[in-house]
């Protein structure tokens, strides 16, 4: 469908109209795809009938939405009031950025409700892109599913921004809404039930009118919809920039469950009374008990007499026990001291074959005696079965890369396409790694300093340079040396920094002695849809 709208300048040619009409107090909005002639991309282009003071309001929140700079929300490229005329110009728009993708009402109709961790992405990351609108007094309006874009990557858009009109406690009613929808399927289809209790709360919580029981601000919300570990202890807080690997967290989780279950048995062997059971004999002292005693002397029925069975089969049953014991033991001391006297034997015999006698042998080799240079050759030779330590790279030449892996950290956790990390070293220049896709600015979106590519030598190795080739010329890097795989970016020295040209060698001022080389991304450069940077070939000189 072709738009026959008048007076719009002339920089703005309407494609094909994208949503229904949306009726306002004061007039209607038609939304097209458009083509900025100037600049050569698809917008986004909002049109009020009629221009003029009706549009005011609009234009004003739309001036206001033109401030904020976060991914969740279209950006506003032009806005204009109009006169109310026919003449270019005289027509009241708004201009957005147009976002490809998914919208959410078409994802929900195909392929039904959304995994719980999805429901949580969507619904939050569209609320940090409101809470950022509301701290600058602006409703956003229009959070419906037709309206939210699924982006490649990972990312939420919402169009229309900002809608006619709007509050606060709507947009917070209107994300229940939608988180519903996520975890529910849309209204027709068969209903799915919120499983999760947390998010269910949640949901009731953002409809709700009542101060005491409903979200105080979208903020809340963000917060409760970030995913909690479902068991196990909550980390202690960790200073700045110290991270740990998964499987060190795990081991100390672990040492920690265990200090507490130690520290629980000493406290209730100790600190606890020792309480006696009829029909049973009294602990022995110093023994933990295996179950717990009610009171009552042992050996003696509910009327007080002498219960001979039960006492004496008590007898009998400790007796058994200390017996079987006894057995175990001994069988353990006839079977391992033989066993441990032949090991030692072993052990004894072969240190004095291979140090005494090899120093006999050596002496009695010639009337001179074994030379220097042949005693350094045996004890360099490696020893049978083991394979002989690479040599070090010679002065020039490149040095493997045994690995690599994303350094990010300061993002929100979200991959940035860590499985193309090895394109960056195949030795194939036409594969690369890239970051993920920013909108709004070429330091990440506002949103990070930086992210990179820590690449591992495998052992402590002299270099002296590194050389860069890219597909993006123009985005900046920072090449750093030194830190550990669990350090922050203060751990790492920065040894050259460079505008990319395409292809570059940056030496450093001297060179360092290091294990890892963190490539470290600092400014992109602008690409179709936002900005973002590469790494098409890393490769890693050795000093001399």
């Amino acid at each position: 469908m072709t738009s026959t709208t008048t007076g719009l300048p002339d920089r703005y040619r309407p494609l094909d109209q994208v949503a229904p009409d949306e009726e306002t107090p004061t007039g209607v909005i038609r939304t097209w795809r458009a083509r900025d002639r100037v600049l050569n991309r698809d917008v986004a282009l909002r049109v009020h009938t009629p221009g003029g003071p009706a549009a005011r309001e609009w234009i004003n929140r739309a001036l206001t939405a033109g401030g904020l700079a976060t991914p969740a929300l279209a950006m506003v490229y032009d806005a204009a009031e109009g006169t109310g005329r026919t003449e270019p110009g005289g027509a009241a728009y708004v201009v957005n950025e147009w976002i490809e993708g998914i919208r959410l009402s078409d994802r929900l109709a195909t392929e039904g409700p959304l995994s719980e961790r999805e429901a949580r992405a969507v619904v939050r990351r569209l609320a940090e892109g409101v809470a950022e609108a509301h701290r600058v007094g602006l409703a956003v309006g229009g959070l419906t599913p037709e309206h939210v874009v699924l982006r490649p990557g990972g990312l939420v858009g919402l169009l229309s921004v900002p809608a006619a009109s709007g509050t606060e406690k709507g947009d917070i009613t209107a994300l229940g809404a939608l988180l519903e929808l996520c975890l529910t399927g849309l209204p027709g289809a068969r209903p799915a039930e919120i499983s999760s209790p947390d998010l269910a709360a949640l949901v009731r919580r953002a409809r709700s009118t009542d101060p005491a029981t409903g979200l105080s601000s979208v903020t809340t919300m963000v917060s409760l919809l970030v995913e909690r570990p479902r068991t196990g202890p909550q980390e202690a807080a960790r200073p700045d920039g110290l991270t740990d690997s998964g499987w060190v967290r795990r081991l100390r989780d672990r040492r920690d469950l265990a200090d507490a279950d130690e520290t629980a048995e000493d406290d209730g062997d100790e600190d606890q009374p020792v309480r006696l059971v009829r029909n049973h004999l009294p602990p022995v002292p110093g023994a933990s008990l295996s179950r717990p005693l009610s009171a009552g002397p042992a050996g003696y029925g509910t009327e007080g007499d002498l219960v001979l069975d039960g006492t004496f089969a008590a007898e009998d049953d400790g007796v058994a026990e200390r017996e079987a014991s006894s057995s175990a033991r001994r069988r353990l001391a006839v079977i391992g001291l033989p066993v441990l006297a032949l090991a030692l034997v072993v052990a004894i015999g072969w240190w004095f074959g291979t140090n005494v006698l090899s120093v006999a042998g050596s002496v009695e080799g010639g009337p001179t005696g074994s030379t220097p240079e042949s005693s350094t050759t045996a004890a360099a030779a490696p020893a049978p079965g083991e394979e002989p330590a690479p040599a070090p790279p010679a002065a020039g030449a490149p040095v493997p890369l045994t690995g690599a892996t994303v350094f990010d950290p300061f993002g929100d956790g979200e991959p940035e396409n860590d499985d193309e990390v090895p394109l960056s070293f195949d030795g194939d220049p036409s594969t690369a790694w890239s970051t993920l896709n920013y909108r709004g600015s070429a330091d990440f979106g506002n949103l990070k300093p930086g992210v990179g590519v820590l690449y591992d030598l495998g052992s402590e190795q002299p270099v002296s340079s590194v050389a860069l080739q890219t597909t993006r010329p123009g985005a900046t890097v920072e090449v750093r040396t030194g830190g550990s795989l669990e350090a922050g970016l203060e751990a790492f020295d920065v040894a050259a920094s460079a505008e990319l040209t395409g292809e570059d060698v940056l030496e450093f001022a001297e060179p360092a002695t290091t294990r890892y080389v963190l490539v470290w991304v600092t400014g992109l450069v602008p690409v179709d849809d936002g900005f973002s940077a590469d790494l098409a070939e890393v490769s890693v000189t050795a000093a001399g």
